[in-house]
């Protein structure tokens, strides 16, 4: 099983869909469980942290015109740029973000906090020097996208955990950053989202994440390593 697999997806699967949006995977196989989706807003369909896919077009048909697509983690560029250009849109990156801009090959369009007129609002964290990302969260309807710190894949939880904090920072868990949001869905960079109870998952994550360090760093070292390593290759 490949960490990320590099080559074209032929198909993909959808792993959520509400009434406002989808989140799919164009890899199902691969250890790294990306995931992507696209959300519907007032001024059209944004697609967030994309990896491409044949048919996905049709997919994204399905929600509406694309107005914009958007990066939210520094090493999230993936297929942002092919599907920007085909939907003649601009790639949206945080001002303060690096990396994304010379992977992509489309217009880029910086912002300050808030995602077109998607109505997320992003938090700026810098886990590492080299790791950047930028939690959104659009309050009128709960919607919270964590791209890297939080996930619901293999690498990420433990024993009954709906969502598990990324091994590295379990032992200093977001809660200044994520403590006080009240969400109604979740979305992840890595694995399917969390519909049902998320504010419940989320406050979970956050108290328990120190406590199951060492189960965490038992089962999941060795995955986190595989994955640490392929994302330095992007």
């Amino acid at each position: 099983m490949p960490v990320y697999e590099r080559s074209s997806a032929t198909e993909f699967q959808v792993i959520d869909r509400w009434s406002g949006g989808v989140s799919w995977l164009a890899h199902p196989n691969e250890e790294g469980e990306r995931a992507s989706h696209a959300i519907r807003a007032d001024d059209g369909v944004w697609v967030i942290d994309p990896v491409d896919a044949r048919g996905i077009d049709d997919l994204l048909g399905e929600l509406g015109d694309v107005a914009g697509v958007a990066v939210l983690c520094s090493y999230h560029a993936r297929d942002a740029g092919a599907i920007a250009n085909r939907h003649d849109v601009a790639v949206h990156v945080p001002r303060w973000m690096d990396r994304v801009a010379e992977r992509v090959s489309a217009p880029i369009e910086r912002y300050k906090t808030t995602i077109g007129e998607s109505g997320f609002h992003v938090t700026r964290v810098e886990p590492l020097s080299m790791w950047q990302e930028a939690i959104a969260y659009r309050e009128s309807d709960g919607t919270l996208i964590v791209p890297d710190l939080l996930g619901s894949g293999s690498g990420y939880t433990v024993s009954d955990e709906r969502i598990g904090v990324v091994l590295s920072h379990r032992l200093f868990p977001p809660r200044e950053t994520l403590g006080e949001l009240d969400p109604d869905r979740i979305l992840f960079g890595h694995g399917g989202g969390v519909f049902e109870d998320a504010n419940a998952a989320l406050d979970d994550a956050l108290s328990g994440a120190r406590k199951r360090f060492p189960r965490a760093l038992l089962s999941q070292f060795g995955t986190n390593v595989r994955l640490f390593a392929a994302a330095m290759r992007d």
